[in-house]
């Protein structure tokens, strides 16, 4: 049955991707990246991580964090005991933007009904936004700098109806890219990290009661 769900997943996840590279969406983008970057790792995944949007060996290699920034979420992955094929990697944005600025909000706009189809399809436990643009889109009033590593329980809604929904724990992180600038930002990422598996264990004891 897993395996079926896994194999039924990626499936609608490949579908997805094809709609979006079909659809036109923010030709802008599009015109000037090499591919869409679309989303990697397990598509039954229980904690699932969003970015921003790619950077230049994200647009070379058509996978999110593979650079420098990705190393470091390699790292912190490893530090609590995981891989990349046990999770889920994603960006709200899916081409890269001109020389790496930020995603503007009507590209995040155009992108956000692919992204909750995304997470609709996975219906993770965690999700991990990386970054103060994906943070806000799950809590709009977010700030970064005292709300990091601060988890909240949500029930996402889809598509207008109410009876589509799942709850979801959100936990705003800041963007691995923060430490490589910032060194001493490093030990505050690795220590709001390492909450996952605490997080991941209350949720799946809070569902067996």
């Amino acid at each position: 049955m897993l395996n079926d769900k896994i194999i039924d997943n990626r499936k609608r996840l490949d579908q997805l991707k094809s709609e979006i590279e079909a659809s036109g969406i923010t030709p802008g983008l599009a015109s000037q990246a090499t591919q869409l970057v679309f989303g990697d790792g397990n598509p039954n995944a229980e904690v699932l991580f969003i970015g921003e949007a790619p950077g230049k060996q994200e647009d070379l290699q058509g996978k999110p964090f593979v650079g420098a920034s990705g190393r470091f979420l390699d790292e912190m992955l490893e530090s609590i005991g995981l891989k990349r094929q046990d999770i889920y990697i994603t960006n709200i944005v899916k081409y890269r933007p001109p020389n790496n600025r930020d995603p503007l909000p009507e590209e995040k706009r155009a992108f956000l009904p692919y992204l909750q189809e995304q997470l609709e399809i996975i219906q993770p436990k965690i999700i991990v936004t990386l970054g103060r643009h994906s943070g806000g889109c799950f809590v709009p009033d977010l700030h970064i700098s005292k709300d990091h590593g601060k988890p909240k329980r949500l029930k996402l809604q889809f598509h207008d109806d109410k009876t589509n929904n799942f709850a979801v724990v959100v936990l705003p992180l800041y963007h691995p890219a923060a430490a490589l600038y910032n060194g001493g930002m490093r030990q505050m990422l690795l220590d709001d990290f390492s909450q996952i598996p605490a997080i991941l264990k209350k949720i799946k004891d809070t569902v067996s009661k």
